[in-house]
């Protein structure tokens, strides 16, 4: 097939997860009620920190930033989806798809830093206490944050003039069911060696960093835990860290999942279906992850319900 430059693209193919009707419509239903769950979930989320004063907190205010992001997340990919599927055709823009994979990048990006400034706010409340409302101000916590989409604004930007580079076929297909910055470079008919010289680099930097703080974090508190008396207290303050654990296992543990599958097998239809898991799953266990071990956030919810009931 012979390449042609980006500006004579006029679209991309998502292949999606499968070309079977039968089986699109499973999973149109499937994707559908997913990402209607992960929208309620991680907005009552949002709401509930926004409103409730009781949650007025760092950490809470960490979550709420943490389920946008899941929102924004969701959104870049799954409408595409299923709007591909009802309209039985699998075309996306040369725009609409460097769009994806700029946003998609942004928010999972975030995803990543989040968590790592959520690691250290745990940190500092139980090995740091007296000092933590000095350490985890309102403008500290703003800054970490703007911070964060600062970097994630920059790394994306780049990686789309890199990518505004490379040429293309007319109608490339993508194995993807959303424009994927990995399925992309495989699919180009140009030199994507910086391209992949950066990816490397950020994934290493971006990947490493976070890692290494939240291990770092983890292991001063379990060690500020084996140092208390008292079972009770140790309960108490592990039990602020056990749903963030349980998020940041779910994270990277899928994100390592994909990562070995793609080194191992190198097939993109694979990817495809690991990938789901970090798209699409975890953002929509979040909430259930924090709302069901977490006391304050159904006591919020509780309160919010009353406040509708007393309205009506």
């Amino acid at each position: 097939m012979e390449a042609e430059n980006h500006t004579a693209i006029v679209q991309f193919l998502l292949i999606g997860l499968s070309e079977d009707p039968k089986i699109q419509s499973i999973l149109f239903g499937l994707f559908l009620s997913m990402f209607l769950v992960t929208m309620l979930g991680n907005f009552l989320i949002v709401l509930l920190t926004s409103c409730d004063s009781h949650l007025h907190t760092p950490m809470y205010f960490f979550l709420c930033n943490l389920s946008f992001v899941d929102i924004c997340l969701t959104s870049t990919t799954i409408p595409k989806m299923l709007v591909n599927i009802y309209m039985h055709t699998m075309e996306i823009s040369y725009t609409e798809c460097l769009t994806q994979v700029y946003f998609f990048n942004n928010f999972l990006g975030m995803d990543n830093f989040l968590l790592t400034i959520m690691a250290y706010d745990r940190f500092v409340a139980i090995c740091h206490p007296l000092n933590y409302t000095v350490i985890m101000n309102p403008r500290i916590c703003g800054l970490l944050v703007l911070l964060s989409w600062i970097i994630m604004f920059w790394v994306s930007l780049i990686h789309m003039l890199l990518m505004k580079q490379l040429n293309f076929s007319t109608s490339t297909e993508i194995p993807h069911f959303f424009c994927e910055l990995t399925e992309l470079l495989r699919v180009a008919r140009s030199d994507t060696h910086k391209n992949n010289i950066f990816l490397y680099l950020v994934t290493a930097v971006l990947g490493m960093f976070p890692v290494i703080g939240i291990a770092f974090s983890y292991f001063h508190i379990v060690s500020a835990l084996l140092k208390m008396s008292s079972i009770r207290n140790k309960y108490k303050a592990f039990s602020t860290c056990g749903s963030h654990l349980c998020v940041v296992s779910l994270f990277y543990g899928t994100g390592f999942v994909v990562h070995l599958s793609s080194v191992a097998t190198h097939s993109s239809k694979r990817n495809a279906i690991t990938s789901i898991m970090y798209t699409v799953v975890t953002p929509m266990l979040n909430p259930f992850i924090y709302s069901l071990r977490n006391k304050d956030v159904k006591g919020a919810l509780v309160r919010l319900l009353r406040r509708v009931k007393f309205r009506l």
